[in-house]
C-alpha cells in the first residue's frame, strides 16, 4: 500500500457545497491515523450542524489502534497500554458508545456524518440501518451475516457465543459504535475484510467474553478487494438511508490543515 492520503486541501479553501441536498458525499480517505480522522469528524460534525455541508460518508482504513468507548472497562485491555504500543498499536479513548475494539489496515471503516432529522432523530433506527448496511454488503460479497439479540455488532450465522456454543458459535465480523451531538452522527461502522485478527485476541473485543472474531477474507479463504467492498458499502448505504451517494474529493469539503489542526 502506498503513502496514506491526507484529509486536507489548500489552506484557506472553503466549502462550496449546497446546504440542502438529498445526496450523501462519499469521501475515500485511504489509510488514516485514528486521531486525524477524529479531528476531521469533529469539523464535519460542526459544519453539518450549521448546515454548511450535506451528509458525508468517510470510507477509510486506520493504522493499528485500540479505541475505548464510553462504556469500556480496564479489564478489556488486560495488558498495560505501553505493552500494546510496543506491539505497534496505539490506544485511544473516544466519545463513541460501546467498548473496546480494534482498527487496522485491511478493515473497512465507515464514518457517516449525517443529520438524523429525516429519520425522526431516532438513534435506535439509525443503528438498525447501519446494521442492515453491513449485513447487505457482506451478503453481496458472499458471507451471510446477522445481528444477535443482546450483543452489539454484526455476526456470521451461528449460535449465540457462550461456553456451550463451541465451534458452532457465531463469529463477529463487524462493529458499530456511534456518537450523536445536536442531531448529527459521528463514528459508525467497521467491517473486517482483510485485516490481521491477532490483535483482537489481546483484548476482550466489545466487552464480550467467548467472542471469536473473523473477517471476510477468512470466511472466503482468500484476500478480498477492499475497494470493491467499499463501493458496495457506499451503494448499500445510499439505498438503506435513501440518499444518492456522490463520490467527492476531500478538497470539496474545505478540510484544510488549518481548520483540522493537523501539522
Amino acid at each position: 500500500m502506498g503513502a496514506a492520503p491526507r484529509i486536507d486541501t489548500a489552506p484557506g479553501r472553503h466549502a462550496t457545497i449546497s446546504r440542502v441536498s438529498e445526496k450523501i458525499l462519499v469521501v475515500r480517505c485511504g489509510l488514516v491515523p485514528y486521531e486525524e480522522a477524529r479531528v476531521a469528524q469533529r469539523w464535519l460534525e460542526g459544519a453539518r450542524q450549521e448546515g454548511e455541508v450535506p451528509d458525508v460518508l468517510l470510507l477509510l482504513e486506520h493504522q493499528p489502534v485500540y479505541t475505548r468507548g464510553r462504556r469500556s472497562t480496564e479489564e478489556e485491555l488486560p495488558m498495560r497500554p505501553e505493552w500494546y504500543e510496543m506491539q505497534g498499536i496505539e490506544v485511544h479513548d473516544t466519545d463513541r458508545g460501546g467498548r473496546v475494539t480494534y482498527h487496522g489496515p485491511g478493515q473497512l471503516v465507515a464514518y457517516p456524518i449525517v443529520s438524523l432529522k429525516p429519520y425522526d432523530d431516532d438513534v435506535h433506527e439509525y443503528v438498525r440501518r447501519l446494521e442492515q448496511v453491513a449485513i447487505e454488503t457482506l451478503a453481496a460479497h458472499g458471507v451471510e451475516a446477522e445481528t444477535i439479540e443482546g450483543l452489539t455488532g454484526v455476526w456470521t450465522v451461528g449460535e449465540k457465543p457462550g461456553p456451550e456454543a463451541g465451534m458452532a458459535a457465531a463469529r463477529k465480523i463487524g462493529s458499530i459504535g456511534v456518537h450523536v451531538s445536536r442531531g448529527v452522527t459521528t463514528h459508525g461502522l467497521a467491517i473486517n475484510v482483510n485485516n490481521d485478527l491477532q490483535p483482537f485476541e489481546w483484548v476482550v473485543p466489545c466487552g464480550i467474553d467467548n467472542c471469536r472474531v473473523t473477517s471476510l477474507g477468512r470466511e472466503l479463504g482468500a484476500e478480498q478487494d477492499l475497494g470493491a467492498f467499499a463501493d458496495t458499502v457506499a451503494a448499500r448505504f445510499g439505498e438503506v438511508f435513501e440518499r444518492e451517494p456522490v463520490a467527492t474529493e476531500p478538497a470539496a469539503l474545505g478540510l484544510d490543515s488549518a481548520r483540522l489542526g493537523i501539522a
